[in-house]
């Protein structure tokens, strides 16, 4: 098959929906071989379906190292080799005080949002290194780099994110993984609602009116963001946080 992306593997965490569905049907566009890992079995089932012989579905909670370990052996099973890894899988609390977030749901945020990255690292560098090197691609946020009050958690943990991709990227350098993370302003995804408060007409306008070029991301925005990256046209691109966010950060 060609494309840009023609012979290599994929795992997509958090594909069965918004930006990771997004992701991995755009990689599949372009050859790619792909691993669709969510929560959800129907969602991954669904979006593997969609997409095709080239995509195979895997249940998988990405802060259990057994599920983590699953998905990845699954791209070698499907391909004998894991090429790129995208931590897209993502949690938050609802837009409020942050005295008004319970432990539980911060203990998620930090595990789905931090810990998951560090899990898939342990067992993805071993496979790339193997391999001769690789991509790996977080989808962090606009929240990690330019923190609005009302989401303070979750700001921290992409922050996180960004710090971590940054210190990947000078450390795996040698083995040639090249590690980056997307920044994403807000989106048509199921997890909106909770960035705004409400999902309201109102409220859709007061957020554009903050982003200059003045819409929300789409799907689409970000998987085009992170085929670049993945593809070898980035390949001296490494350690950058790419904001995708329609002037959101300036």
């Amino acid at each position: 098959m060609s494309g840009r992306l023609a012979g290599k593997c994929a795992v997509v965490t958090g594909a069965g929906s918004g930006f990771g569905e997004g992701i991995a049907k755009r990689f599949a566009e372009e050859g790619a071989t792909v691993i669709i890992a969510d929560l959800n079995t129907e969602a991954a089932q669904r979006v593997a379906g969609e997409i095709g012989k080239d995509a195979v579905a895997v249940t998988a909670d990405v802060t259990l190292a057994t599920d983590v370990e699953a998905m990845l052996n699954a791209a070698v099973s499907a391909a004998g080799k894991l090429d790129i890894l995208v931590n897209n899988a993502g949690y938050t609390h609802r837009n409020g005080s942050l005295l008004d977030v319970d432990e539980e749901t911060f203990d998620r945020i930090f595990a789905v949002n931090a810990k998951a990255i560090y899990l898939a690292a342990l067992k993805a560098v071993p496979l790339m290194e193997k391999n001769g090197g690789g991509s790996i691609i977080t989808t962090a946020s606009t929240a990690g780099l330019r923190p609005r009050p009302g989401l303070t958690w979750y700001n921290a943990s992409k922050g996180w994110a960004i710090t971590a991709t940054k210190s990947m990227a000078v450390e795996l350098a040698p083995k040639n993984i090249r590690v980056n993370a997307l920044c994403p302003v807000a989106g048509q995804t199921g997890m909106l609602g909770l960035f705004m408060g409400e999902d309201t007409p109102e409220k859709r306008e007061q957020f554009k009116a903050s982003i200059p070029l003045g819409r929300l991301s789409t799907p689409l925005d970000i998987a085009n963001a992170a085929l670049w990256l993945a593809s070898d046209e980035a390949e001296f691109i490494t350690g950058v946080a790419l904001e995708v966010d329609g002037g959101r950060c300036v």
